[in-house]
């Protein structure tokens, strides 16, 4: 059950549920994502990464892996605790609330796998364009790689059951008050257990009211991990370069 106390995504994110039940994500994907952003971006390799939301490192520990000064930062307790078994001298990893600066310049700092909207206050989304801002260098970019909200909703499946290392996982989806809600269900060793995702679906536009609030610049806009040119209807992503 979720702690009354707790926002959605701090009940959620810190259980071993929510890492099984994505346990299949595909690192082939995410590691050439992580190529073609620093190739296109001429990251130097002794440059310093930001990778804020980092769960339990798959991004950052790769990008370590290519000679960049990786920091990994989440809200995450437990995702922190697992991920700090990879620490080196140029990787390590922080307990942080990204709508706050973490105070360090970085050449880049990237939000990845639709890491953002998730806050009760909208004013929170604002925060943390400001904080990325904050934490970038004069030439530092920032990058957001969220979902494409007008493609998901229109392709939603909304009931699904996924077995995962032997727990029935019955998920809900639907768009709802400007949300994209996942209703997620199951039981384990004979007890009931429910959580929610909720994230705002937030479109191309939106991003460009927040990053001219924020007074940060748009740069450029890709609708995949190949970095294609967005299109509302058909991308699967939406990720936008900004400084």
């Amino acid at each position: 059950m979720i702690k009354d106390n707790t926002t959605w995504y701090t009940a959620w994110f810190d259980t071993p549920f929510y890492h099984i039940l994505y346990k299949d994500r595909n690192d082939d994907e995410a590691q050439a994502f992580m190529d073609t952003l620093t190739n296109y971006l001429n990251i130097s390799e002794d440059s310093r990464i930001l990778d804020l939301a980092c769960g339990r490192g798959r991004h950052s520990v790769y990008l370590n892996s290519l000679g960049y000064h990786v920091t990994g930062a989440d809200l995450s307790e437990n995702s922190i605790a697992y991920a700090k078994q990879f620490e080196n001298d140029t990787l390590q990893f922080k307990v942080h609330d990204m709508c706050k600066p973490f105070n360090t310049k970085f050449d880049a700092v990237f939000n990845l796998f639709t890491s953002f909207g998730y806050f009760d206050n909208d004013e929170d989304n604002l925060n943390t364009i400001k904080a990325i801002r904050d934490d970038l260098t004069d030439y530092g970019i920032g990058v957001i790689d969220f979902m494409n909200s007008d493609y998901v909703i229109k392709n939603l499946v909304p009931e699904e059951t996924k077995q995962v290392e032997g727990i029935d996982f019955h998920l809900n989806r639907y768009a709802q008050d400007g949300y994209i809600f996942k209703d997620i269900s199951f039981e384990y060793q004979g007890e009931n257990f429910q959580f929610q995702e909720r994230v705002r679906a937030f479109t191309l536009s939106d991003f460009e009211t927040l990053f001219n609030e924020a007074n940060v610049n748009l740069l450029e806009v890709f609708g995949n991990y190949k970095l294609q040119k967005f299109d509302a209807q058909s991308s699967d992503r939406l990720v936008l370069l900004f400084k």
